[in-house]
C-alpha cells in the first residue's frame, strides 16, 4: 500500500504519471519522427520525438534569437541541457565562436537558437502543462488536487535551493547522481518558477530533486539506481528481462543501473539455473549492505525533512500524495486513467509495466521519465 511508500516514491510516481500524460498529448499533436518505421509513423517528418523534460529545461527558454550557452544555463538553472542531442534531433542550431570548430560539449560562448521545428515544439508544448493540470483537477476532484497543490507549495516555498523546471538528465559517469541545484535567491526570497502556465510539474520535480540531493549527500549510490534496480534485486537472482516489469523503468535504464552495480561490486551476473540459457543478476554481500543502507537513508532523510519543514507539512504532503498514487500499480492507481495513450502514441504499441518507477530515470535518450 502507498502508506508504506517512501516520500520520494510518492513524489516520483505522481511526477512520472503527469509527465507521461504530457508526453502522450504532445506526441499526438506534434509532427515528429521516432524509431517506428511502419504504421502511424511511416513517412512522418519533423524533429525526433523527445520528452517533456527537454521542453521544460531547454526549449521553453529559446526563441529565434541567439543566446549563449552560458546564458541558457542561467535561465534553465541547470548545466544538463543535452544540447548536442537537441541539435541532432532537429530542434536547435549551435554556432561556435567565430573561427572555432564546434566542440562537445559546446563552448560556453557558443550560441543556441531554436530552429523552426523547435519553435513549433514550443508552440505545441507551452499550453500543455496547464491543460494536464486541469485534467488532473477534473479527474481526481478539485479538493484532492488543491490539497496536493497546497502541500507541495508549502514545502517548495521553504526549499533552500532553486531547482530547474524539471529533473535534469542523469549521467552514468557520475553514478546517476544529481547536481546540486542553485541556492535560493536570498535577496528576493522567491523561487524562479518557470513561465509555463501549469504548476504541478515544477512543484513535484522541485521537491523531489531537493529530497534526492539530501539523500545522495550521504549515499554512494544515487537515488535513481537505488530506488529502482537495487531495490528489487536479491541474492537469489533476478532475470534482466523481469526488471522493467518490477521497476517500471525501461530495459536501457535498468541496464545502466545493473552495469553500474556490477562495476562497483554490488551485483554480479550468473547463469540462470532454472532455465536452459540466460542469466540472472544477484546481489553480492556488498550489494546487500548497499540495499540496507538505501532503506536506512530513506528513513533518515524523511525524518530530517520533518525537522526542517515540520511534521505537519510532511504529513500533509504524504496524505495528499497517497490519495492520488494509490497502491502504485497501473490497474488500481487513481493515476491510471491519465496514462492511457492515444492510439498513435508509441506507448500504445509497447507492453505496459506493472508499476511506475520509484524514481524518474531521465536519460540522454530523450529525457523520458522511465528511461525509454
Amino acid at each position: 500500500m502507498s502508506a508504506s511508500f517512501p516520500l520520494p516514491t510518492l513524489l516520483s510516481q505522481a511526477l512520472v504519471a503527469h509527465t507521461i500524460e504530457l508526453d502522450n498529448e504532445a506526441e499526438h499533436r506534434l509532427s515528429h519522427r521516432t524509431t517506428r518505421h511502419e504504421g502511424a509513423d511511416a513517412g512522418r517528418t519533423g524533429p525526433w520525438l523527445v520528452s517533456f523534460a527537454l521542453w521544460a529545461n531547454v526549449l521553453q527558454y529559446l526563441d529565434a534569437d541567439d543566446i549563449t550557452v552560458t546564458a541558457l544555463r542561467a535561465r534553465a538553472r541547470t548545466d544538463r541541457l543535452l544540447l548536442d542531442g537537441l541539435r541532432r534531433w532537429g530542434y536547435i542550431t549551435l554556432t561556435p565562436p567565430a573561427g572555432e570548430p564546434l566542440r562537445r560539449p559546446p563552448q560556453d560562448d557558443a550560441t543556441v537558437r531554436a530552429r523552426r521545428a523547435g519553435l513549433r515544439a514550443r508552440e505545441v508544448w507551452s499550453p500543455l502543462p496547464a491543460i494536464v493540470d486541469d485534467r488532473w483537477s477534473e479527474r481526481l476532484g478539485r479538493p484532492a488536487f488543491d490539497r496536493l497543490d497546497r502541500a507541495l507549495r508549502r514545502v517548495f516555498d521553504a526549499l533552500p535551493v532553486d531547482p530547474p523546471a524539471y529533473l535534469p538528465v542523469i549521467h552514468p559517469t557520475q553514478g546517476g547522481k544529481v547536481d546540486m541545484p542553485l541556492p535560493r535567491d536570498v535577496t528576493t526570497g522567491a523561487h524562479a518558477l518557470p513561465p509555463g502556465g501549469g504548476s504541478l510539474s515544477p512543484l513535484l520535480s522541485g521537491v523531489l530533486l531537493a529530497f534526492t540531493v539530501d539523500f545522495e549527500a550521504g549515499a554512494r549510490i544515487s537515488l535513481p539506481i537505488s530506488a529502482n534496480t537495487l531495490r528489487v534485486l536479491d541474492v537469489s537472482g533476478t532475470r534482466p528481462r523481469d526488471l522493467p516489469r518490477l521497476t517500471g523503468v525501461s530495459p536501457e535504464g535498468n541496464a545502466m543501473c545493473t552495469g553500474w552495480l556490477e562495476r562497483h561490486g554490488c551485483a554480479m551476473a550468473a547463469p540462470d539455473t532454472t532455465a536452459r540459457r540466460g542469466k540472472v543478476i544477484r546481489l553480492t554481500p556488498k550489494g546487500e549492505k548497499a540495499q540496507q543502507k538505501y532503506r536506512r537513508l530513506l528513513r533518515a532523510t524523511e525524518e530530517s525533512w520533518r525537522t526542517r519543514f515540520g511534521s505537519a507539512a510532511i504529513d500533509d504532503l504524504r496524505v495528499a500524495l497517497e490519495e492520488i498514487v494509490g497502491d502504485g500499480t497501473f490497474e488500481a492507481s487513481p493515476l491510471a486513467p491519465g496514462l492511457v495513450p492515444h492510439p498513435d502514441n508509441w506507448r500504445a504499441r509497447v507492453r505496459r509495466p506493472k508499476t511506475l518507477p520509484h524514481h524518474p530515470m531521465v536519460l540522454h535518450r530523450g529525457g523520458y521519465p522511465d528511461g525509454s
